[in-house]
C-alpha cells in the first residue's frame, strides 16, 4: 500500500472514532483496516492511536501527524482537482446527506441529470432534516437549509431560500386574514418544530424581528405533511418556498403578511475544514450551484 492510502486510512479511522467505524465508512473489513493501521505505526516508528474495544484516541504523534496528513491529502486533492480533465468521468462514492423535502422533490431530478454525465459515480445519501455529525458519519458533504453558525464547518451557498407564511382560500375566508404577528396567536397554526419550540420569528420591513409566541394546533418535523394540511384548510403554516410554490402558483395556498417575513436562508454545501473535498464533491457543488443559481425554478412562480 502506498503512502497516500494509509495516510486516508489514519485520516478516516480519526474521523470516525473508531476501526470498525472507519471498516464501515471504507467498505472494507475491520482487519485490513486494522492492519493498515500498524503498518503505518511499524513503518513510522511511533504509535499514532491508542486504541480500546470501543474507541480510539489520537496520541500526541498522532495528532502532529493527522494535522500534517490532512493538510497534505487536502493539497492533493485541489491539486488533483485543478489540473484533473473537467469531461472525465467520476468514480468512486459521493455521501451526502440532504434535507427530505429538498432532497425528494429537487434533489431527486437534479441527480438523475448529474449521473447521467457520471454514470460511474456511486451514491449514498442520508434523508434527513436533523443535523448529522459529518465527520462521524463520513460524510463528503450536507445540503442544509440555514443560516449558518458552525464555524467548524466550511459552506458554499447553493440558492437562496424564501420563507413565506401560507393558508388556504377558504381557511381565511373562514377566520379571516392575519395583518400583524400578534393577530397569528388567534390563528390556527401548523407548526413545523426540530425541537426549537412554538416561536414564530418574523422581521419587519426595517428588519426589527418580532417573536410570536403560538399555540399550535398541528406539530409535526415534515414540511410535505405540513403543507398539505394547510391546503386542506386547518391554519397557517410557515415553509419554505420551495416546498409550497406549486400549490401557491395553483392558488392552493395564499401568502400572507408579507410585510413580516422570516430571516431568509440559503441552501450551502457544508463539509468539515478537517475534510479535503474530493473532485467529485467540488463538481457535484458545482452543478447544484449553476443547476439552482440565485433565482430558483421554485421562485418563478410569481
Amino acid at each position: 500500500m502506498n503512502q497516500f492510502e494509509e495516510m486516508r486510512n489514519f485520516v478516516r479511522v480519526v474521523e470516525a472514532g473508531s476501526i470498525s467505524k472507519a471498516a464501515e465508512q471504507l467498505g472494507i473489513a475491520k482487519s485490513g483496516v486494522s492492519r493498515r493501521l500498524v503498518e503505518l505505526e511499524s513503518r513510522l516508528g511511533v504509535r499514532l492511536l491508542n486504541r480500546t474495544t470501543r474507541r480510539s484516541s489520537l496520541t500526541e504523534s498522532g495528532q502532529a501527524y493527522y494535522r500534517g496528513a490532512v493538510k497534505l491529502l487536502t493539497d492533493v486533492s485541489e491539486l488533483e482537482a485543478s489540473t484533473a480533465d473537467s469531461g472525465a468521468l467520476l468514480k468512486g462514492t459521493l455521501r451526502l446527506a440532504v434535507p427530505l423535502s429538498f432532497g425528494l422533490r429537487h434533489l431527486a431530478p437534479a441527480m438523475d441529470e448529474f449521473l447521467k454525465a457520471h454514470p460511474e459515480l456511486k451514491i449514498n445519501i442520508d434523508f434527513s432534516d436533523r443535523q448529522i455529525d459529518l465527520v462521524g458519519q463520513g460524510v463528503d458533504l450536507a445540503i442544509r437549509i440555514a443560516d449558518l453558525r458552525d464555524s467548524s464547518l466550511q459552506a458554499r451557498r447553493i440558492c437562496p431560500i424564501r420563507i413565506l407564511l401560507c393558508a388556504s382560500p377558504a381557511y381565511l375566508e373562514q377566520h379571516g386574514v392575519p395583518r400583524l404577528p400578534d393577530d397569528l396567536r388567534d390563528h390556527r397554526v401548523l407548526h413545523y418544530d426540530l425541537g426549537g419550540g412554538p416561536v414564530l420569528k418574523l422581521q419587519d420591513g426595517q428588519g426589527e424581528e418580532h417573536a410570536v409566541q403560538i399555540r399550535p394546533a398541528m406539530v409535526a418535523n415534515n414540511g410535505d405533511f405540513l403543507r398539505d394540511m394547510a391546503m386542506a384548510g386547518h391554519g397557517i403554516i410557515l415553509t419554505p418556498s420551495f416546498i409550497a410554490w406549486e400549490a401557491v402558483a395553483a392558488g392552493d395556498l395564499v401568502s400572507v403578511m408579507p410585510d413580516f417575513c422570516p430571516q431568509q436562508r440559503s441552501a450551502y454545501a457544508v463539509y468539515p475544514q478537517t475534510r479535503y473535498l474530493s473532485r467529485r464533491a467540488r463538481t457535484f457543488i458545482d452543478f447544484l450551484v449553476e443547476r439552482f443559481g440565485e433565482r430558483p425554478y421554485w421562485d418563478q412562480f410569481g
